[in-house]
């Protein structure tokens, strides 16, 4: 199993990827945009331009959103590892052990002050402005692809029909010629069958007449034809660009609802660690301070966060995700049917009865 690159790089590679991606999207939603009015955008050699920057803007996006996959499973990990470090207080020091032969009340006092004063409380901090961080990126992500696809698939939906008609008008074109085909044959059988040689040679001026006409018009058929299909690739390019938005629309939904989740896991973690009913403490966490992630945070604020609720929810997210992002999904075959966290020796305090999934 390859180990994850820091957080943080890969946050920054996440928005400078994303910064490239918004200019080249810009570009090829321009292309879409300009097509119907501007005939060399149906050019050859446009179209092998734009094929290229489209296919480099696809893949990009498959990259990023891969990118925003990695960072939120390492969240994910990172809250696994913090729950294994709180391994160490489910137990107390020998120090502890002395102070409760003459007063548990203090035993327990030296216990909860050494948990507070622990280091996982600033990491389940960090935890959760890394959450945030991350949650405005792929919500402002979300926010542009969205805006961006209402316009390029209505340009689409105009290229579509303009094609549409198109195909109208060269079968009208081939029923016009067959009619005229038909009407110079029938002209050219009747020639030296009936009349004199002036109405023959009249007879003979109408045929020339109708296959010109008739050849005429194939000649703008052939025109329309060549047309629709050079339209077809464009219109296969942008729906392929179309479809590729859509699905990124679905891959941030995704990750979202995975993120939100988690931020509640943590929250209870910090509500189970911590006694945040102590004036200071419960303090730290404020819709305010973590802006993009406030939903959760105020469920938090509230007392509404439910361990066993969480524990169905996060599982169905985790396995959405998965099923998106099956690369980045790696078990977590470490805790996998353990308790996230176990305070049974203090049952005073909150437990989580839920699983790591």
């Amino acid at each position: 199993m390859r180990k994850a690159p820091p957080f943080d790089n890969q946050y920054e590679a996440a928005g400078g990827l994303a910064e490239k991606i918004a200019a080249e999207g810009a570009f090829c939603a321009a292309c879409i945009r300009a097509f119907s009015s501007d005939e060399i955008h149906s050019a050859d050699e446009v179209f092998l331009e734009q094929k290229a920057r489209f296919q480099a803007h696809i893949a990009d996006s498959a990259a990023l959103d891969g990118l925003l996959a990695e960072l939120v499973f390492s969240l994910d990990r990172m809250t696994a590892e913090v729950s294994a470090d709180l391994d160490s207080f489910r137990g107390l020091t020998l120090r502890e052990k002395m102070a409760g032969w003459t007063s548990r009340q203090r035993m327990w006092r030296m216990y909860t002050e050494r948990v507070r004063e622990a280091p996982v409380i600033d990491q389940l901090l960090d935890l959760l402005a890394k959450s945030d961080t991350l949650a405005r990126l792929i919500a402002s992500q979300r926010a542009a692809i969205i805006e961006r696809h209402k316009a390029a698939e209505h340009s689409l939906i105009g290229i579509v029909e303009q094609r549409r008609r198109l195909v109208d008008s060269i079968d009208i074109a081939r029923l016009k010629m067959k009619e005229l085909n038909a009407k110079a044959l029938t002209t050219q059988g009747r020639i030296g069958v009936y009349g004199n040689r002036a109405h023959w040679e009249q007879m003979e001026a109408e045929r020339r007449a109708l296959k010109a006409e008739a050849e005429r018009i194939s000649a703008e058929e052939h025109v329309m034809r060549d047309d629709s299909q050079r339209r077809e690739r464009f219109i296969g390019l942008f729906q392929a660009f179309v479809d590729s938005l859509n699905g990124r629309i679905g891959a941030c939904n995704v990750l979202l609802r995975k993120l939100m989740i988690d931020v509640e896991e943590r929250l209870l973690i910090y509500q189970a660690q911590v006694d945040t009913d102590r004036p200071g403490m419960k303090v730290r966490i404020k819709p305010e301070f973590f802006p993009d992630i406030a939903a959760p945070i105020r469920l938090f604020e509230k007392g509404m966060l439910v361990a066993q609720d969480l524990e169905r929810r996060k599982s169905r997210a985790d396995l959405d995700a998965a099923g998106k992002f099956p690369a980045y999904a790696e078990p977590f075959a470490e805790t996998s049917g353990t308790p996230l966290i176990d305070t049974a020796r203090r049952p005073f305090r909150f437990s989580l009865p839920f699983r790591r999934s």
